[in-house]
């Protein structure tokens, strides 16, 4: 019995020892297996699966799903810091078009085009005033519009002064044998009230004193302005309508710093309008200010057209053209297509395609000169025969951002790209591994007053989505767009400045389409840049409510704006009209 259990405890420590060497020797492999970090560097970053935008230092939960981070992907191999490359899936989606920089000398493409309105010839504006004092007890211009003529009767005035005046004439007309002079002063003293040598002889020869003396217009024109009504007592010199004569009109065109000096007095422009755009109008420039526009950097260029059959009404918007003088000594220079090159404000920027057979594209700092058109020339900074992106700048830059290299608002590579750095539109992130909070942005007070006008564009174009008007949706959209560039970015960060910057790219894109899907896709990024903006403002005019819709964008959810409480979807229209509900309120 006691030799039995001395062979069951043997072959128990046999067994175990056994199993140690076996499995134990195994699971250690396979433990250190697992932790090979075999390819991994210092440098080794985590992202989500879901939300490639997200990179950390270290593995750990994605702040948007919870999901477990993932190692990033290596660099590729023999691409430099600042290099990166794109799949062919994104550089289909984001209809990526490049063009090979070629030379060219100023006698090419030598045309500036402006953007402009029609203004009111201010040098042929007259205010229409009363002479005298007194109470206006006829008036015969009652509406903004109203045509008239010189000689026009445009009201009626009853006048005690005038009154007096008549009397005295009556007294100095029986005395004018004996006290000429007295009765020349009186007379006098009458017409420089206006009144005419007919008028006063009428006076005169009734001996009846007139309580009710008119006015009448001194030019022929349209009323712009009725400035009294009937019953006011005006007083001597007050106005009583304005009057623009609109035989000529001005266009008042904006040109940028880098145009002016191909720009000067008596050059002849070509001005084509959106109300006649079969027509070709000519002018010559007339005035250049003096004076820089500081918030939209811009100069006031003014032509004078004639418009004797009034056909410019003042606020339309015109388009023109001026043909520059070539400069045969001048060497060629570099031009490029003005949609390849981003500016910040600070600098520009461009992307080369580094390689011919493969998608790796590099950020390059450029200096600009003038801008021709639709090109841009490029002082320094590109060489003839580089390759750069023309068409899908903007998706380039923000994959040069969410991968960590130089991009337009990241001037130096290996940042760490998190949360709105990396994927422009996130709202109210909470801080998880170095995220920031939107709210948590800084507007200059200026530049919150000055986006207030924005919002009110917003809400016009939400309301044309909700319509599902594409055209209206892409007039607005270029309208917000070129608001949007008028405001000063100078004081904004870079993460301030990058929500603007996309917001713009998807308006451009919203303005271009007339597919209403296409359109409302890019309304959804849109959205994320325009809220993420108004949730960092102290202060908006009026409550503004964030709404959200779940099966908006394939079911993936969607926000928008809107003043109301009530939901009027933009995303589905009529089909699903009231589908979302309201998740924030921004006061």
């Amino acid at each position: 019995m006691k030799k039995t259990s001395i062979y069951i405890a043997v072959a128990a420590i046999t067994g175990l020892l056994a199993g140690y060497l076996i499995f134990g020797i195994r699971t250690e492999e396979k433990t250190i297996s697992t932790h090979n970090h075999a390819g991994e560097t210092a440098d080794q970053m985590w992202t989500c699966s879901m939300h490639p935008q997200i990179m950390q230092h270290e593995p750990g939960d994605c702040p948007l799903c919870g999901m477990d981070l993932i190692p990033a992907e290596a660099g590729a191999d023999g691409l430099s810091p600042g290099q990166f490359k794109m799949t062919d899936n994104a550089l289909a989606l984001a209809n990526i078009q490049t063009t090979v920089v070629g030379g060219q000398t100023d006698e090419v493409n030598s045309t500036i085009s402006l953007s402009g309105k029609i203004a009111v010839n201010k040098e042929a504006v007259a205010l229409q005033a009363s002479y005298f004092d007194g109470r206006i007890e006829q008036l015969n211009v009652n509406y903004e519009g109203q045509k008239v003529r010189n000689g026009q009767l445009l009201a009626t005035i009853y006048s005690p002064e005038l009154v007096a005046a008549q009397q005295e004439l009556l007294t100095a007309a029986s005395l004018k044998s004996s006290q000429p002079q007295l009765y020349n002063a009186v007379k006098n003293k009458l017409k420089l009230w206006k009144l005419s040598e007919g008028q006063i002889n009428t006076i005169e020869t009734s001996g009846k004193v007139k309580e009710n003396f008119p006015i009448y217009t001194t030019v022929s024109g349209t009323v712009s302005e009725v400035m009294s009504a009937e019953g006011d007592y005006v007083k001597k010199g007050q106005p009583i309508a304005k009057v623009n004569n609109l035989n000529t009109v001005w266009v008042e065109f904006d040109a940028y710093e880098n145009q002016l000096s191909q720009i000067s007095q008596g050059q002849k422009i070509s001005i084509v309008s959106n109300a006649y755009p079969d027509e070709l109008f000519q002018g010559r420039i007339s005035f250049i200010d003096p004076v820089l526009n500081n918030s939209t950097r811009t100069v006031t260029v003014r032509a004078t057209l004639r418009n004797s059959n009034d056909i410019f009404k003042p606020g339309m918007f015109v388009m023109g053209k001026i043909m520059t003088s070539p400069n045969l000594e001048q060497v060629a220079t570099l031009s490029v297509p003005s949609s390849a090159v981003m500016w910040t404000g600070e600098r520009s920027v461009v992307y080369l395609k580094v390689k011919a057979d493969e998608p790796v594209f590099e950020m390059r700092e450029v200096t600009v000169g003038a801008r021709k058109g639709e090109q841009m020339e490029v002082i320094s900074g590109l060489s003839l025969g580089e390759e750069i992106v023309t068409n899908g700048t903007f998706s380039v830059d923000a994959t040069a951002q969410l991968k960590g290299k130089k991009s337009m608002m990241n001037k130096k590579a290996g940042k760490t790209m998190t949360g709105h750095e990396g994927h422009i539109g996130m709202q109210d992130i909470k801080e998880k591994g170095g995220i920031e909070s939107t709210r948590d942005m800084k507007f200059p007070d200026r530049f919150q007053n000055e986006f207030q006008t924005i919002l009110v564009s917003y809400l016009k174009l939400k309301d044309a989505f909700v319509a599902s008007d594409s055209d209206q949706t892409a007039y607005l959209a270029k309208t917000i767009l070129t608001e949007l560039k008028k405001l000063n970015l100078k004081d904004l960060g870079a993460m301030e400045k990058a929500h603007l910057v996309k917001g713009m790219e998807m308006l451009e894109a919203i303005a271009k389409k007339k597919d209403l899907e296409n359109q409302r896709a890019h309304f959804v990024i849109f959205n994320e840049n325009i809220i993420a903006i108004t949730s960092g403002l102290k202060f908006v005019n009026n409550a503004i409510y964030v709404q959200h819709c779940p099966m908006a964008d394939s079911n993936k959810g969607a926000k928008w704006l809107s003043a109301e409480k009530e939901v009027r979807n933009p995303y589905f229209g009529d089909a699903m009209l009231t589908c979302g509900s309201v998740i924030d309120s921004l006061k």
